[in-house]
């Protein structure tokens, strides 16, 4: 088992000696610093301090400036302030600095123990917390994968499987398939589900941004990096990083993505030393990636890094005898989230359900149910208003200028363009960009805009 790390910075070398002896004895592994600056630079060429036991009182830098520039950095140490002199004054502006105790001299060691123990399970208890909040906001989503064909219990059952181990697993399928919810089973029914899960969506990540975001930086290590921020996948660490659209990723910043899933290691922007992760990684795509190998934009190696177990969802239209029970899943949802009481759709309306492509597939029937149930004055949806079909013939553009704003109508034209194209090519993202003569890229954007991404 790895011993813990504990860093003293103290300019009595007494008291350096006798906490040093008295934390080996508990089986820490013990490094120690006169003053500050000798701290940081221990701090610089170590790996990460699981606690700092810092003096309030220290030759040139304090230890208030010392806790301020290693928050600053991003250092998450439990960090115990001491000092000889302390005042209730000193105490509440340790604390308010970022420091997780404080305690007086003369130290008491089992005082001193116990306190670190207790700081680190509230600072433990802390990140669950905030990791819970975050889970929540999805918890409306994961209440059960609706399902009856046999194609989607055999991706339920290699996504059990696969929660099992700690593979890389490729998910692949359409937009609105339901590939983060698969993602996020896989997640929940491993041994890191009460890890963090820390989702990344690529392609809503602007390039210039994607290498900070998900390698973080060092204070410094370009304009505005005023301190330092871990990136999305140390924040992952322990748990799972889900790369949605991984296939969205810049080939320049590819080579260091497959070093991080080879090596288990990153490196933040403007740093000389890499950082050890342990997490799991699920990717998912829409893209035809074998496609884009072709085209160079995605590299060859990183595919076969990432696609050791892949799982493909197929598209709604290719599983149709589901779609009575996701429309009574999803009436059920929002007669909740509503405040309705609406039964069922008319056989009419589950007809031209039927009948529809649903490029947009789970995520376009599930916007379906919920604008039908708004605009519904009776028990039954007995209208329905599909995004393709007779509308797309009956573009009337006056009554548009004269009901609705210049943005709007701009909107509207713009969807109606996309729609057209999608159905074209058959929901291929990357043949309508070029219709349209957008990129695939500005596409994503749109359809995230439109709500049928």
């Amino acid at each position: 088992m790895t011993k813990q790390k504990i860093l003293i910075v103290d300019d009595e070398k007494g008291i350096r000696e006798s906490l040093t002896i008295i934390l080996e004895m508990e089986g820490y592994e013990v490094l120690s610093a006169p003053s500050a600056d000798a701290a940081l630079e221990l701090i610089a060429e170590s790996t990460r301090f699981d606690f700092m036991i810092c003096d309030v009182r220290l030759p040139g830098r304090n230890g208030i400036d010392f806790l301020k520039e290693i928050r600053e950095r991003g250092v998450s140490s439990v960090v115990i302030m001491i000092s000889a002199y302390g005042t209730i004054e000193t105490s509440i502006e340790a604390i308010k600095t970022g420091a997780d105790d404080y305690i007086n001299k003369p130290i008491n060691s089992e005082e001193l123990i116990l306190r670190m123990r207790m700081a680190k399970e509230r600072k433990e208890l802390q990140i669950e917390n905030n990791n819970l909040k975050k889970e929540l906001g999805f918890m409306g989503e994961l209440k059960q994968i609706v399902y009856s064909s046999d194609v989607m219990k055999e991706v339920l059952e290699l996504s059990m499987k696969a929660s099992q181990f700690k593979t890389t697993v490729l998910i692949t399928g359409e937009s609105g398939t339901g590939k983060e919810l698969i993602a996020r089973t896989i997640h929940n029914n491993s041994k890191r589900k009460d890890s963090p899960f820390v989702a990344v969506n690529c392609a809503a990540i602007p390039e210039t941004l994607m290498e900070s975001e998900l390698f973080g930086y060092e204070k410094g290590a370009f304009s505005g990096a005023s301190a330092a921020k871990a990136g999305l996948i140390e924040e992952a660490d322990g748990g799972t990083l889900f790369l949605d659209e991984i296939g969205e990723i810049p080939l320049s910043l590819q080579p260091k993505l497959l070093r991080m899933l080879q090596e288990e290691e990153v490196r933040r922007l403007g740093d000389t030393k890499t950082n050890n992760v342990d997490l799991r990684v699920v990717a998912a795509t829409s893209l035809d990636i074998q496609q884009a190998i072709a085209e160079g934009s995605f590299r060859e190696d990183l595919f076969y890094r990432v696609n050791v177990f892949p799982i493909h969802i197929p598209p709604l239209r290719e599983r149709k005898d589901e779609i009575p029970l996701l429309v009574n899943h999803f009436i059920t949802k929002y007669n909740q989230k509503l405040s309705r009481s609406v039964k069922d759709v008319t056989p009419q309306v589950m007809s031209a359900m039927m009948q529809y492509e649903w490029f947009g597939n789970i995520r376009e029937l599930e916007n379906v149910i919920e604008r039908a149930m708004i605009l519904s004055d009776t028990d039954n949806i007995n209208k329905i208003d599909l995004m393709n079909g007779d509308r797309k013939d009956n573009f009337k553009i006056d009554t548009w200028i004269n009901s609705l704003s210049f943005e709007e109508a701009k909107q509207t034209i713009e969807r109606k363009y996309i729609e057209r194209a999608l159905t074209e090519t058959g929901g291929n993202r990357t043949k309508a960009a070029k219709i349209l003569g957008i990129s695939r890229r500005s596409l994503i954007y749109k359809l995230k805009d439109y709500q049928e991404l």
